[in-house]
């Protein structure tokens, strides 16, 4: 049998842990809070060309979140400056935790996107420490699998739909 504490979404788990969790070298995710988070996910926040064939739009995220609010928190990225520079979800599926996630096309190259995506695995393994971080990847998105390597993901022989899966 299953414990209460098992029983909790991410959300609540989310909720739970301290605000310094959520930052990392001037970077910092909050889920979203109003309409203006959700407009810079949807319409503001750019990538730049090319990148879309890579990641879901936020409005299909933001969908999910919509459909299934427990286990699928939107969040916006922030910098030093408390700026909007990106999109990140957070998920958890019953045998895993992951992200998705994107930067402004005017952010990227600064060096956000790997202070994000550690930021991502720090809050999951704080929020579900016992279940493992998987993410899918696109085949022909080699930026990005040299991204989640160098942060210690490691490419697994499992396919998701003909996606790439990693693993930490």
């Amino acid at each position: 049998m299953r414990s209460a504490e098992s029983k909790k979404s991410l959300r609540e788990r989310l909720a739970e842990l301290p605000p310094d969790v959520f930052e990392l070298e001037g970077v910092s995710v909050r889920p979203i809070q109003d309409e203006e988070d959700v407009w810079y996910a949807v319409v503001e926040c750019q990538l730049a060309p090319g990148q879309e064939q890579y990641v879901n739009p936020a409005g299909f995220s933001l969908g999910r979140a919509w459909l299934y609010p427990a286990n699928n928190v939107p969040c916006v990225i922030r910098n030093e400056n408390g700026e909007r520079i990106g999109f990140l979800i957070l998920y958890r599926w019953p045998e895993h935790t992951g992200w998705g996630y994107f930067l402004d096309r005017n952010r990227q190259g600064c060096g956000y996107g790997v202070k994000a995506a550690q930021l991502a695995v720090a809050i999951l393994r704080a929020a579900e420490p016992e279940l493992p971080i998987k993410l899918s990847v696109e085949m022909k998105n080699v930026r990005a699998q040299h991204l989640y390597e160098r942060i210690g993901f490691r490419k697994t022989s499992q396919l998701d739909g003909d996606d790439l899966v990693f693993t930490i």
